[in-house]
């Protein structure tokens, strides 16, 4: 072993005792919030190159045999990482044996010595063999599987994370690519699509890429093949839950993601927090529904105490008071009594959830109260069922690509939250949809209203919500139908309602926006993108938030923000810098 490996070995070692020495002292006392920001931005770092040499690790394990290591040779490496030194390192160079040894294989050694789950273990030599190459059964070294995503994976300024996540994602679909050339061009497509993600936008790349992973794994299957396997199927009890498997056409997905996004609004009648709270209740048994509810609970059980088993000589002076109470002849027509107000500390207690902590609970567990509600309407009831609580009315916007459909009659049709529809999904919601006229990319003439009036109609609102899907913040998840329209060019210095003036920003973007936290970016003939602060984004690139569109679409809209990054750059593009 050469003086320059002993020495790098026990660099290392120095480096995990002043990591453990500098991490005792930062979480041990007070922090100032920039050195506790520094603190964070350099432990993601280590984070990131920790990850990188885990995989050399790896790596070196298998090509050197180190499984085979003889006895003595595991206890000079045990001494060495007991007490490292410079001489303790130059003597755990060891040897291998032909004999038989404690591993016997590499995925041995690491679970055994170094007590790693198996299922990290496999994942790990997978990302070997994928970025950084395999060895054969004679020894000799293999090329990367991933050539392209190894390239990202060695450069410095890639989070070895998400190429890692990328790489893995496509060793689970390497028998779905097929044999022969048609399988390599397949797998070297995907490769090629993957690595653009993470190059672009980081931020949205796993989603994409788990999309056109999923696009492969479900092939074109018949539309018979697809009916089959729809459904609700009953799993069982776990953990005193009973568990369900949803299985549904992606025609049925949007209808699905449409209602729970009217749900999730809590600006609508169906999303409206406290009636959601009061509805759980009704079918969980918690307090606000039954006698648990101060209002429905009869006088006689108020006092906490059960009928005819108050002690004698206390019951009896009472209960002659209590009819007081009810006998009063215009009470009922009261919707409350002047004293009543006192009573709002009881919801302290573990009563029914407030508005607000029905807010705060999960998104699953506020879509389960919104369709169980759904299941429990009385269709006989008066009124519109969508102008009650849990109870929407969905609406699906579906984009067309007249060129797609004309071309080839393929993936020409997607939802507002990108969702891609078969050709016939697409007609079939077209026969039975009401359809809404969204016109994109023209000269918006019809849907323009000027300085005729402030807000944006609802017909605008629509066609922007189905054009930019989300929020204009790159990587925000937040849908469309929960965002707030943006004015561009603002109203009060004489901007126009217009539809080349709008954006969508979620309720925290939108307000940082005009707090100056980034900045939109109007583009002539283009939709508008976002600049972020150079804290944040130091290359200063226009960037596109993709994460509502379809992978295709991804990749186009980030082709697209490349190019009129490059032309901004060159002096060929007039861009106007939203002022907040």
């Amino acid at each position: 072993m050469s003086t320059e490996q002993a020495q790098a070995l026990k660099d290392l070692a120095d480096a995990e005792e002043l990591i453990a020495s500098a991490t005792a002292v930062l979480a041990g006392g007070p922090l100032s919030p920039g050195h506790a920001a520094c603190f964070a931005q350099l432990a993601d770092k280590l984070a990131r190159r920790q990850s990188r040499t885990q995989l050399h690790a790896a790596h070196a394990l298998r090509r050197t045999g180190a499984h085979k290591l003889d006895q003595e040779s595991f206890q000079a490496v045990t001494e060495a990482g007991e007490h490292p030194s410079l001489a303790a390192f130059q003597a755990a160079a060891g040897r291998t044996t032909t004999a038989r040894t404690h591993f016997k294989n590499t995925a041995g050694l690491l679970h055994g010595w170094l007590d790693i789950p198996r299922s990290t273990v496999r994942d790990r030599l997978a990302l070997v063999d994928c970025l950084l190459g395999g060895v054969d059964e004679a020894g000799q070294p293999l090329p990367a599987w991933l050539p392209e995503l190894a390239g990202q994976f060695a450069d410095p300024d890639v989070d070895p994370r998400l190429v890692s996540s990328a790489a893995l994602k496509l060793h689970s679909a390497r028998k779905d690519f097929g044999e022969g050339q048609a399988g390599q061009a397949k797998k070297d497509q995907l490769q090629a699509e993957s690595a653009a993600f993470i190059r672009s936008e980081p931020k949205a790349a796993r989603r994409h890429i788990n999309a056109l992973v999923a696009q492969v794994k479900s092939g074109q299957r018949p539309l018979q093949a697809l009916l089959d396997g729809i459904g609700i199927f009953k799993k069982g009890m776990r953990q005193g839950l009973v568990e369900y498997v949803l299985r549904v056409l992606p025609a049925h997905a949007a209808m699905i993601e449409a209602y729970f996004n009217a749900l999730d609004n809590p600006a609508t009648v169906a999303g409206n927090r406290e009636a959601l709270a009061h509805a759980e209740a009704q079918f969980t048994g918690a307090q606000g529904s039954g006698w648990d509810d101060e209002e429905s609970m009869p006088d006689w059980a108020k006092d906490g105490e059960p009928a005819g088993s108050a002690p004698e000589g206390s019951a009896e002076p009472e209960e002659p008071e209590e009819p007081d109470k009810p006998d009063k002849p215009d009470e009922p027509g009261e919707p409350e009594e002047p004293d009543e107000p006192e009573e709002p500390e009881e919801p302290e207690e573990p009563a029914g959830p407030a508005a607000t902590q029905f807010e705060e609970l999960k998104p699953e567990r506020r879509r389960l109260v919104g369709f169980l509600a759904l299941l429990m309407t009385d269709r006989n009831q008066s009124g519109s069922p969508g102008k009650q609580p849990g109870l929407a009315v969905p609406q699906v916007s579906i984009i067309l690509d007249y060129e797609k459909m004309r071309r080839d009659g393929k993936e020409f049709a997607v939802t507002s939250t990108g969702i891609q529809l078969s050709p016939g999904e697409t007609r079939a919601a077209l026969c039975t949809a009401g359809i809404y006229p969204l016109v994109l990319n023209g000269q918006s003439l019809p849907l323009d209203l000027g300085r005729t009036q402030r807000l944006y109609s609802k017909a605008q609102g629509r066609a922007i919500r189905a054009a930019y899907r989300g929020c204009l913040y790159p990587g925000c998840s937040m849908p469309a139908e929960r965002c707030e329209l943006d004015h561009l060019d603002a109203w009060e210095k004489g901007g126009n309602t217009d539809i080349e003036s709008a954006a969508l920003g979620c309720m925290i973007h939108h307000i940082g926006r005009h707090c100056g936290l980034f900045h939109a970016v109007k583009i002539p003939g283009c939709r508008p993108m976002a600049l972020l602060s150079k804290e944040l984004d130091p290359q200063q690139k226009l960037r596109v938030n993709t994460y509502w569109m379809t992978p295709q679409e991804a990749l186009a809209a980030d082709a697209l923000a490349e190019r009129m990054t490059a032309k901004w750059r060159a002096g060929e593009l007039d861009i106007e810098i939203v002022e907040p």
